[in-house]
């Protein structure tokens, strides 16, 4: 259904944020109580904590939900089953390295029907010094540059800050558990044919230590993942294609 946007608000569709979390009880109320007030939801998937990260997201205001298998993936899925009833749901990171309070700028085109499918790219807008690692550049570009290659879209990052209506996520079968959750979305999303965009935005150093670009062995963990998942979903697009 395409909404006029001079008859459309922010509260045309139902919006769930879902913010997979791991020890964040510094950063998860900051980023809670920067989500805009036209949000119907907030779930935080706590992934196996061993702080006050749940405590403090209740406090919040947020809905706190358990997954003790570990994984970003596992997160997002866990959040993504109790959001059914969202018409677009938002993923964002608990550590307040995105601005929640920009929100809008990737749901207001699900909601006027202009997009399926909204990417925050921190690369297109303004990343404080030190927010994006060297490594963590690389790995986008090198990720990107090979969807480019293999499926003829151009994306210019894997922010996890996104948003999506949810019957299109429903339609991708998301099933990656750890870090290949992002590109397999984006793959995903180019394979179904949804209307994909990209918002530049803005990003800053992340509170506490990142589990991923924070450790060598992160770094390697989540590279070899990324990789792997894009030639896992090239070998499944091929098996759809040939008879």
């Amino acid at each position: 259904m395409t909404i006029p946007a001079n008859h459309c608000d922010m509260h045309c569709l139902a919006t769930t944020v879902i913010i997979p979390a791991l020890n964040e009880e510094e950063s998860i109320g900051r980023v809670i109580a920067s989500i805009p007030p036209w949000v119907a939801r907030v779930i935080v998937v706590d992934n196996g904590s061993t702080d006050a990260t749940a405590q403090r997201a209740r406090q919040a205001g947020a809905v706190v939900i358990t997954e003790p298998r570990r994984g970003y993936g596992q997160a997002c899925l866990a959040g993504c089953a109790a959001a059914e009833d969202a018409d677009i749901v938002v993923f964002l990171d608990g550590d307040l390295s995105d601005y929640p309070e920009r929100m809008e700028q990737l749901v207001r085109p699900i909601i006027e029907d202009r997009a399926d499918f909204v990417l925050g790219s921190r690369t297109g807008g303004s990343c404080q010094k030190g927010a994006l690692l060297p490594q963590q550049r690389f790995g986008g570009w090198l990720a990107c540059l090979l969807i480019r290659w293999l499926w003829r879209y151009r994306y210019t990052d894997l922010g996890p800050f996104r948003a999506i209506r949810r019957t299109s996520l429903t339609r991708l079968n998301m099933d990656d558990q750890n870090f290949g959750w992002t590109v397999q979305m984006q793959i995903r999303a180019v394979l179904a044919n949804l209307r994909i965009m990209e918002i530049p935005l803005d990003y800053r150093r992340r509170i506490g230590r990142s589990k991923i670009s924070g450790t060598l062995r992160g770094v390697f963990a989540a590279g070899t993942k990324i990789l792997y998942t894009i030639a896992r979903e090239q070998i499944i697009a091929r098996r759809r294609i040939l008879p």
